[in-house]
C-alpha cells in the first residue's frame, strides 16, 4: 500500500499523456507538480517511466513533449547489425546528423582498448542517428588511423562505420559488447536533445578482425523505448 500514491501519480500522468496530442508540450514541471500535488523530484521520478517507454521527451530549455506512436527497432543481439539494417527491416527511415569525423591522439583508454600505444593517431566518428527526425541514438567510433582515415568516408556517409567496413571488404569476425544502463552526460544529452542525467542504454563494443586485431572501439547510446533488443539462448548443454 505504501506505493499506492506513486502508482496513482503514474496513472494520472498516463492519462495526461494519452489525451495530449503528439508533438504538444506539457505544462512546466513546477506547474505540473503543483497540479498533481507532488514535489518536482517525485514528478521527475514518475516521468522517467514514460521517457523509458519513449512516450515523452524532455528537451533542455524547451520542456517536455508528448511523442505519440514510437517507431521501435527490433534486433537480436546474437548478430551485430547497424541501425540502418535494423530500420530497413522495419521499413523505417533513419538519417544521420551532427556528424563529426576527426583525427585525434589516442589517450590511455583508447590505447588500452585498441591495443595500440598512447599518442598514436586515431580517427573518431561521432554522430546522431534519427528516426522520423527524432534523435534515437548517439554513436562514437574510434579506429586506428591505418584502419580508417578521415578522408576515407564518403560525402554521403550514412552513419554506419560497420556497414562501411563490410562493404569495403574488411575481414571482420566478432564483436564484444558490454551493455549497461547509464545516465546521460552533458555531451550525450545535448546530442540526443534530452536532459542531463536521463537514463540511456549504453553499449561499449570492440570489433575484431579474423586475426584477432581490434579495429574499432565504440560507445553507443540508445534512447529506451525506440529499440527492442533480445537474446536467443540455448538451454543448458542442449
Amino acid at each position: 500500500m505504501a506505493n499506492f500514491p506513486f502508482q496513482r501519480l503514474q496513472a494520472d500522468l498516463a492519462a495526461l499523456i494519452q489525451r495530449t496530442p503528439a508533438g504538444s508540450r506539457l505544462v512546466s514541471e513546477p506547474e505540473l507538480a503543483k497540479q498533481l500535488g507532488v514535489s518536482r523530484a517525485t514528478l521527475r521520478e514518475a516521468m522517467r517511466t514514460f521517457e523509458t517507454q519513449g512516450l515523452i521527451r524532455r528537451r533542455q530549455g524547451a520542456g517536455t513533449f508528448v511523442v505519440g506512436q514510437v517507431p521501435i527497432m527490433d534486433a537480436g543481439l546474437e548478430v551485430l547489425e547497424s541501425i540502418d539494417t535494423m530500420a530497413h527491416r522495419r521499413n523505417l527511415a533513419v538519417t544521420v546528423s551532427d556528424l563529426n569525423v576527426e583525427r585525434i591522439d589516442a589517450d590511455a583508454e583508447h590505447a588500452q582498448e585498441l591495443g595500440i600505444e598512447a599518442g598514436v593517431c586515431v580517427t573518431r566518428v561521432r554522430r546522431v542517428m534519427r528516426a522520423d527526425t527524432r534523435p534515437v541514438a548517439y554513436l562514437v567510433d574510434t579506429l586506428p588511423e591505418d584502419v580508417l582515415k578521415v578522408t576515407d568516408l564518403p560525402e554521403d556517409f550514412d552513419g554506419s562505420v560497420l556497414d562501411f567496413m563490410l562493404e569495403r571488404g574488411d575481414d571482420l569476425r566478432i564483436s564484444r559488447a558490454a551493455i549497461s544502463a547509464t545516465n546521460a552526460t552533458a555531451e550525450v544529452a545535448k546530442a540526443l536533445e534530452i536532459q542531463r542525467g536521463d537514463v540511456l542504454l549504453k553499449f561499449v563494443s570492440q570489433l575484431y578482425l579474423t586475426d584477432g586485431r581490434i579495429v574499432d572501439y565504440t560507445f553507443s547510446y540508445f534512447i529506451p523505448g525506440y529499440f527492442n533488443f533480445h537474446v536467443v539462448r540455448r538451454i543448458g548443454n542442449s
